[in-house]
């Protein structure tokens, strides 16, 4: 990559490995959505679907065509263009100016309020949809009591759902069951309705990665599948119950940058904005090419640490916009253009996105979404 400061790898081994995985545990009439929605988390939206889009049934046990779930009507016509044939489905919101966009791409679209029935009712092309059911997150979603409501609507209006789905709120903490239960309970109560309505064979689907790996039960038709895919247990009780599923998933991203300076400096010495920091000792540093812009997030100051040649090096003072500094003192024969990992594994140590959002008090998932979609991502 001698053309380029900073880019992502993406394994596509890992990734097939952890689809792999999961269709182990679902049964083979339940379809698989892969979850690339927000620039697939991080690890680029066409990167991974491409990646993903030919995975064959013969190998892989999938039958129908895996599916793809995107944010939006504009991640799913951009996989349109880039060529994906997969069945999509918009789990976001989409303004009713676009509907008939979403029908000319076969792009199919979440339904969750009568403002948006009402907007689909209205188009004469109108695209597959998926009822969406808040069962108890409280985001997006017909509440269960509206569900006759929305019955008469979509006999009258002439709809028909492809799909009826929920998200659970709390699926990866298996300590606190109840709630996934009800959740689980609520929808599929909703779904008789519908059924007692008139609207039978629906795709039902309820389950993420947590649910997918926890709940069992929730398989239903389609699970979807998000952080998992990408090599990371969406919660520490998922990771500990694994001991009983012998689940193996495995990070797809590698980070990397370069060594683009290096200097030395006195103890004493101060490094970066506001000298925020005082160094100790004689002081070998190096320089990199990222920063904030690039998604290495600022609380990482001081405290982040990076590998180089295999060694761990700590970030030095505040993370700058464009440019970090650590601490090569301990690192030998360290040299301008070595290649340095931000996440992920360099000889036998690694910095992986989980590590480095307890760091900061967050999640995986806000780390790795993070990450500037301009960084080049390349599939190794």
């Amino acid at each position: 990559m001698r053309e380029l400061r900073t880019w992502i790898e993406i394994d596509e081994k890992a990734l097939r490995h952890n689809v792999a995985e999961f269709l182990k545990l679902i049964p083979k009439r339940t379809r698989f959505m892969a979850v690339v929605k927000s620039n697939a988390y991080g690890h680029g939206l066409v990167t991974v679907a491409q990646s993903l889009a030919n995975l064959t049934p013969d190998t892989y046990h999938l039958s129908p065509r895996l599916w793809f779930g995107v944010d939006s009507i504009v991640e799913g016509l951009r996989l349109r263009r880039e060529g994906i044939k997969n069945p999509i489905l918009v789990l976001g919101s989409t303004l009713p100016a676009r509907i008939p966009e979403a029908a000319e791409h076969a792009i199919a679209l979440a339904v969750s309020n009568f403002e948006s029935l009402r907007a689909h009712a209205s188009v004469k092309n109108r695209p597959a949809f998926h009822l969406k059911i808040d069962t108890g997150m409280h985001r997006q979603g017909f509440f269960p009591h509206e569900i006759k409501k929305a019955a008469a609507f979509l006999k009258a209006s002439r709809l028909r759902p492809e799909g009826i789905f929920t998200h659970f709120a709390s699926a990866k903490d298996i300590a606190y069951p109840t709630y996934t239960l009800e959740q689980l309970k609520k929808f599929k109560d909703a779904d008789r309705e519908l059924q007692k309505n008139g609207f039978t064979n629906m795709m039902r689907h309820a389950a993420a990665s947590g649910g997918a790996l926890l709940f069992p039960e929730s398989h239903l038709d389609m699970v979807r599948i998000g952080m998992a895919m990408y090599g990371y247990w969406p919660s520490e009780e998922s990771r500990i119950k694994n001991k009983e599923l012998r689940v193996t998933l495995k990070p797809v991203l590698i980070w990397k940058t370069v060594v683009a300076e290096i200097k030395k400096i006195p103890k004493g010495a101060y490094v970066g904005y506001d000298c925020t920091e005082r160094v100790s000792r004689n002081t070998t540093m190096a320089v990199l090419p990222i920063g904030y812009w690039h998604g290495y997030d600022r609380g990482l100051s001081s405290t982040g640490e990076v590998l180089i040649r295999g060694k761990r090096a700590r970030v030095l003072g505040r993370v700058s916009m464009d440019m970090i500094v650590v601490d090569a003192t301990d690192i030998s024969g360290i040299k301008v253009a070595d290649e340095v990992v931000l996440i992920g594994k360099q000889g036998k140590d690694t910095v992986w996105g989980d590590a480095m959002a307890l760091k900061i008090s967050t999640s995986q998932y806000e780390v790795l979404t993070r990450i500037n979609p301009l960084v080049k991502r390349i599939i190794v």
